[in-house]
Protein backbone atom coordinates (compact mmCIF):
# COMPACT_ATOMS: atom_id res chain seq x y z
CA UNK A 1 0.00 0.00 0.00
CA UNK A 2 1.49 3.31 -1.14
CA UNK A 3 0.35 5.76 1.52
CA UNK A 4 0.95 9.48 0.94
CA UNK A 5 2.01 11.15 4.18
CA UNK A 6 0.63 14.63 4.74
CA UNK A 7 1.60 16.58 7.88
CA UNK A 8 0.01 19.85 6.76
CA UNK A 9 -2.81 19.50 9.32
CA UNK A 10 -0.22 19.12 12.06
CA UNK A 11 1.26 22.48 11.09
CA UNK A 12 -2.17 24.08 10.71
CA UNK A 13 -3.43 22.87 14.09
CA UNK A 14 -0.12 23.21 15.93
CA UNK A 15 -1.57 25.76 18.43
CA UNK A 16 -4.19 23.19 19.41
CA UNK A 17 -1.47 20.61 20.04
CA UNK A 18 0.45 23.15 22.12
CA UNK A 19 -2.60 23.61 24.35
CA UNK A 20 -2.73 19.83 24.77
CA UNK A 21 0.98 19.70 25.57
CA UNK A 22 0.56 22.44 28.18
CA UNK A 23 -2.35 20.57 29.78
CA UNK A 24 -0.33 17.34 29.77
CA UNK A 25 2.57 19.00 31.59
CA UNK A 26 0.26 20.69 34.10
CA UNK A 27 -1.56 17.43 34.87
CA UNK A 28 1.68 15.48 35.24
CA UNK A 29 3.29 18.14 37.44
CA UNK A 30 0.29 18.46 39.78
CA UNK A 31 -0.08 14.69 40.17
CA UNK A 32 3.65 14.19 40.72
CA UNK A 33 3.91 16.85 43.45
CA UNK A 34 0.77 15.65 45.25
CA UNK A 35 1.69 11.99 44.78
CA UNK A 36 5.17 12.36 46.24
CA UNK A 37 3.95 14.56 49.10
CA UNK A 38 1.16 12.26 50.30
CA UNK A 39 3.17 9.16 49.40
CA UNK A 40 5.65 10.08 52.14
CA UNK A 41 2.95 9.85 54.82
CA UNK A 42 1.48 6.63 53.44
CA UNK A 43 4.96 5.12 53.16
CA UNK A 44 5.73 6.07 56.77
CA UNK A 45 2.40 4.56 57.82
CA UNK A 46 3.24 1.35 55.96
CA UNK A 47 6.53 1.15 57.85
CA UNK A 48 4.85 1.75 61.21
CA UNK A 49 4.34 -1.18 63.58
CA UNK A 50 1.03 0.31 64.75
CA UNK A 51 -1.72 -1.78 63.12
CA UNK A 52 -4.25 1.06 63.29
CA UNK A 53 -1.93 3.02 61.02
CA UNK A 54 -0.35 0.22 59.02
CA UNK A 55 -3.45 -1.69 57.96
CA UNK A 56 -5.42 1.22 56.40
CA UNK A 57 -2.26 2.36 54.57
CA UNK A 58 -1.66 -1.17 53.30
CA UNK A 59 -5.27 -1.50 52.12
CA UNK A 60 -5.02 1.83 50.27
CA UNK A 61 -1.78 0.84 48.55
CA UNK A 62 -3.06 -2.58 47.49
CA UNK A 63 -6.30 -1.15 46.05
CA UNK A 64 -4.62 1.52 43.94
CA UNK A 65 -1.65 -0.63 42.89
CA UNK A 66 -3.79 -3.56 41.78
CA UNK A 67 -6.48 -1.78 39.81
CA UNK A 68 -5.92 -0.16 36.39
CA UNK A 69 -5.34 3.60 36.34
CA UNK A 70 -7.88 3.90 33.52
CA UNK A 71 -10.56 2.33 35.72
CA UNK A 72 -9.66 4.67 38.58
CA UNK A 73 -9.93 7.76 36.36
CA UNK A 74 -13.29 6.67 34.94
CA UNK A 75 -14.59 5.77 38.41
CA UNK A 76 -13.84 9.24 39.73
CA UNK A 77 -15.42 10.86 36.67
CA UNK A 78 -18.58 8.76 36.32
CA UNK A 79 -19.20 7.02 39.67
CA UNK A 80 -17.89 9.40 42.33
CA UNK A 81 -20.38 12.23 41.52
CA UNK A 82 -23.24 9.73 41.87
CA UNK A 83 -22.34 8.67 45.42
CA UNK A 84 -21.30 12.13 46.61
CA UNK A 85 -22.63 15.68 46.26
CA UNK A 86 -19.36 16.80 44.69
CA UNK A 87 -19.26 17.68 41.01
CA UNK A 88 -16.13 16.34 39.33
CA UNK A 89 -14.82 17.75 36.05
CA UNK A 90 -12.38 15.96 33.74
CA UNK A 91 -9.27 17.59 35.21
CA UNK A 92 -10.28 16.75 38.78
CA UNK A 93 -11.10 13.14 37.92
CA UNK A 94 -7.82 12.67 36.07
CA UNK A 95 -5.90 14.32 38.92
CA UNK A 96 -7.55 12.12 41.54
CA UNK A 97 -6.93 8.91 39.61
CA UNK A 98 -3.32 9.64 38.68
CA UNK A 99 -2.42 11.20 42.03
CA UNK A 100 -3.79 8.36 44.18
CA UNK A 101 -2.08 5.82 41.95
CA UNK A 102 1.18 7.77 42.30
CA UNK A 103 0.70 7.95 46.08
CA UNK A 104 0.38 4.16 46.21
CA UNK A 105 3.51 3.49 44.17
CA UNK A 106 5.62 6.28 45.68
CA UNK A 107 4.71 5.12 49.19
CA UNK A 108 6.35 1.80 48.37
CA UNK A 109 9.45 3.64 47.18
CA UNK A 110 9.53 5.56 50.45
CA UNK A 111 9.01 2.38 52.46
CA UNK A 112 11.79 0.55 50.63
CA UNK A 113 14.09 3.55 51.05
CA UNK A 114 13.40 3.74 54.78
CA UNK A 115 13.96 0.00 55.18
CA UNK A 116 17.33 0.30 53.41
CA UNK A 117 18.72 2.36 56.31
CA UNK A 118 20.52 0.14 58.79
CA UNK A 119 19.04 -0.45 62.26
CA UNK A 120 22.16 1.08 63.76
CA UNK A 121 21.08 4.48 62.46
CA UNK A 122 17.73 4.13 64.22
CA UNK A 123 19.34 2.96 67.44
CA UNK A 124 21.88 5.79 67.43
CA UNK A 125 19.14 8.38 66.89
CA UNK A 126 17.05 6.81 69.65
CA UNK A 127 20.04 6.85 72.00
CA UNK A 128 20.29 10.59 71.44
CA UNK A 129 16.75 10.96 72.76
CA UNK A 130 15.08 11.71 69.43
CA UNK A 131 11.40 11.00 68.92
CA UNK A 132 10.24 8.88 65.96
CA UNK A 133 9.40 12.04 63.99
CA UNK A 134 12.81 13.57 64.73
CA UNK A 135 14.55 10.34 63.75
CA UNK A 136 12.76 10.35 60.39
CA UNK A 137 13.30 14.05 59.73
CA UNK A 138 16.92 14.41 60.84
CA UNK A 139 18.54 11.03 60.29
CA UNK A 140 16.56 8.54 58.20
CA UNK A 141 14.85 10.51 55.41
CA UNK A 142 17.88 12.63 54.38
CA UNK A 143 19.79 9.41 53.71
CA UNK A 144 16.90 7.44 52.25
CA UNK A 145 15.72 10.09 49.81
CA UNK A 146 19.09 10.14 48.04
CA UNK A 147 18.62 6.45 47.33
CA UNK A 148 15.06 7.01 46.12
CA UNK A 149 15.82 9.67 43.49
CA UNK A 150 16.26 7.24 40.54
CA UNK A 151 12.99 5.46 41.41
CA UNK A 152 11.13 8.76 41.74
CA UNK A 153 12.47 9.97 38.40
CA UNK A 154 11.36 6.73 36.78
CA UNK A 155 7.93 7.22 38.35
CA UNK A 156 7.77 10.70 36.82
CA UNK A 157 8.44 9.15 33.39
CA UNK A 158 5.58 6.69 33.87
CA UNK A 159 3.26 9.44 35.07
CA UNK A 160 3.85 11.61 31.99
CA UNK A 161 2.92 8.66 29.78
CA UNK A 162 -0.17 7.85 31.85
CA UNK A 163 -1.59 11.35 31.35
CA UNK A 164 -2.75 10.17 27.91
CA UNK A 165 -5.39 8.06 29.70
CA UNK A 166 -7.19 11.27 30.62
CA UNK A 167 -8.28 11.52 26.98
CA UNK A 168 -11.04 8.95 27.66
CA UNK A 169 -12.91 11.50 29.80
CA UNK A 170 -12.30 14.33 27.30
CA UNK A 171 -9.68 16.21 29.28
CA UNK A 172 -7.85 18.40 26.78
CA UNK A 173 -4.38 16.89 27.10
CA UNK A 174 -2.17 16.06 24.13
CA UNK A 175 -3.80 12.77 23.15
CA UNK A 176 -7.32 14.19 23.28
CA UNK A 177 -6.34 17.21 21.18
CA UNK A 178 -4.70 14.96 18.62
CA UNK A 179 -7.78 12.74 18.48
CA UNK A 180 -9.99 15.77 17.87
CA UNK A 181 -7.74 17.08 15.09
CA UNK A 182 -7.52 13.66 13.42
CA UNK A 183 -11.33 13.52 13.20
CA UNK A 184 -11.47 16.98 11.63
CA UNK A 185 -8.55 16.53 9.21
CA UNK A 186 -8.93 12.78 8.57
CA UNK A 187 -5.23 12.15 9.26
CA UNK A 188 -4.92 9.79 12.26
CA UNK A 189 -1.60 8.33 11.08
CA UNK A 190 0.19 11.68 10.86
CA UNK A 191 -1.45 13.06 13.99
CA UNK A 192 -0.69 10.10 16.26
CA UNK A 193 2.81 9.86 14.82
CA UNK A 194 3.33 13.50 15.77
CA UNK A 195 2.02 12.84 19.29
CA UNK A 196 4.42 9.91 19.65
CA UNK A 197 7.32 12.15 18.62
CA UNK A 198 6.28 14.87 21.06
CA UNK A 199 6.04 12.37 23.93
CA UNK A 200 9.43 10.96 22.99
CA UNK A 201 11.04 14.41 23.02
CA UNK A 202 9.37 15.14 26.36
CA UNK A 203 10.23 11.85 28.06
CA UNK A 204 13.61 10.88 26.58
CA UNK A 205 15.59 13.40 28.70
CA UNK A 206 13.93 12.04 31.85
CA UNK A 207 14.79 8.48 30.83
CA UNK A 208 18.42 9.46 30.27
CA UNK A 209 18.43 11.15 33.68
CA UNK A 210 17.18 7.92 35.28
CA UNK A 211 19.99 5.95 33.62
CA UNK A 212 22.64 8.42 34.79
CA UNK A 213 21.30 8.44 38.34
CA UNK A 214 21.26 4.66 38.45
CA UNK A 215 24.84 4.48 37.13
CA UNK A 216 25.93 7.05 39.70
CA UNK A 217 24.22 5.11 42.45
CA UNK A 218 25.94 1.85 41.39
CA UNK A 219 29.35 3.53 41.36
CA UNK A 220 28.86 5.06 44.81
CA UNK A 221 27.60 1.80 46.36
Amino acid sequence: MDYQWDFSAVVTYWPVLLVGLKNTIILAAVCLVLGLFFGLFVGAARYSSNRLVNWPATAFVEVFRNTPVLVQIMWFYFAFPIISPIEVNAFTAATLGLTLNTVAFSSEIYRAGIQSISKGQWEAAKALGMTYTEQMRRIILPQAIRRMVPAFTNRAVELVKMTSLASVIAYGELMHQAKTISIIAFNPIEMYTSVAIIFFVLIAPLSLLVQRLEMKKRKSS
